[in-house]
């Protein structure tokens, strides 16, 4: 006769052992299926960014074509890549010609420096640089072999940031096109997006997905948008000025102005450059132009960072660096999104448990009464 205790003990053992290969092939199904989409999720990250942050601007754009999506997000590609490679176009031409005609310069070894400038009144680091200066105008070769380590670390880092920068306007260009396609698509993927956010976070769902889509949009304006305006306007002001190499200074204006340094750091020695090297009129105008594009951003910063989302703009602001610290530009966005959903859900979780407490004074006054 067989004992119900064994068989309900193999019975068990099955049930485990078939919720295990369950998991396990559950488990096996996204490693492959993360295989498959890994080289595509930053494309498709920064598709859902651009989507987000620029869905205000596609309804104007269905108005005007009639709610007809297809034309629409035709339109939107265009002009997304036209505003992603019309300054890129312009200001990276100087910065080619400008490394060209330097390695004809060194090969054929005419590299001749411009009148000395006095630079001993420059703060802490002036004398040394009038130092090397002088040096560097007798002989350069062996003023850059005494700073040999620091050119070749220097130049590693700039073919590295030239990679780098490549890849990523290769994804952006990926990215604007994936993000017509979710802005024509956009009713099913608000959808699937509600869906998601209730499913995880219960009947408080759509508020957060909500947020989610405020917080990225405002970060987009306040950070990416604010910093994109200071760095061109930077590159402009310099092309007209005729610096050297103005798109590589631009572009670092942009690193600057997203982590918060500001592009004024880039536009200071260049406006000082110009004072010993162009006009006056040059100097002075550019100078002015430096003053307002660098501080441009307290103004703007303001008005678009915390616009139309009920989180403080220090929570945003701190969710946006710290992301762009740990994981790049992207983080800017993710940091961002995650510190204001915690915010939001710190908040929620502090007034059930007052409420919770005043149910509960209320209850004991009454049993009182």
């Amino acid at each position: 006769m067989t004992d119900p205790t064994e068989t309900s003990r193999d019975a068990q053992v099955e049930r485990v052992l078939e919720l295990a290969i369950r998991l396990g092939l559950v488990a096996v199904m996204l490693a492959l299926s993360y295989w498959i989409v890994q080289p595509f999720l930053i494309p498709i990250a920064w598709a859902i960014i651009i989507a987000v942050a620029a869905w205000p601007g596609y309804q104007r754009l269905l108005n005007l074509f009639r709610g007809r999506r297809t034309p629409a997000s035709v339109v939107f590609v265009l002009i997304a890549l036209i505003i992603l490679i019309l300054p890129v176009a312009l200001l990276s031409g100087t910065l080619v010609d400008g490394v060209h005609g330097l390695a004809r310069t060194l090969s054929a070894g005419q590299v001749e420096l411009p009148e000395v400038l006095d630079l001993k009144d420059l703060p802490l680091v002036g004398p040394e640089i009038h130092a090397f200066y002088i040096d560097a105008s007798e002989d350069l070769e062996a003023s850059l072999r005494t700073i040999e380590p620091q050119l070749r670390t220097v130049g590693t880092w700039l073919l590295g940031l030239a990679t780098h920068a490549g890849i990523g306007l290769l994804h952006f260009v990926i990215a604007i096109l994936i993000a017509a396609v979710l802005l024509a698509k956009s009713d099913a993927g608000a959808r699937v997006t509600r869906a998601i956010a209730r499913r995880v976070v219960g009947e408080r769902g759509d508020a957060l997905a909500k947020l989610a889509e405020s917080v990225v949009r405002s970060v987009s304006r306040g950070v990416i948008g604010v910093a994109l305006i200071q760095s061109i306007l930077a590159g402009l002001g310099m092309l007209v000025a005729g610096v050297p190499a103005a798109g590589l200074w631009a572009l670092l204006a942009l690193l600057l102005a997203v982590v918060q340094v500001g592009a004024f750091w880039v536009l200071l020695p260049v406006a000082i450059y110009l004072f010993y090297s162009a006009s006056l009129t040059t100097a002075v105008l550019f100078a002015a132009w430096a003053i307002f594009v660098g501080s441009i951003d307290n103004v703007l910063k303001p008005l678009l960072l915390g616009r139309g989302v009920s989180v403080p703009m220090m929570v945003i602001f701190i969710g946006a660096i710290g992301g762009f610290l740990g994981a790049g530009i992207i983080g800017l966005f993710v940091g961002a999104v995650v510190l204001s959903l915690s915010y939001e859900l710190f908040l929620v979780w502090l007034r059930e448990g007052a409420d919770g407490q005043g149910d509960g004074q209320e209850d004991g006054q009454g049993a009182d009464g």
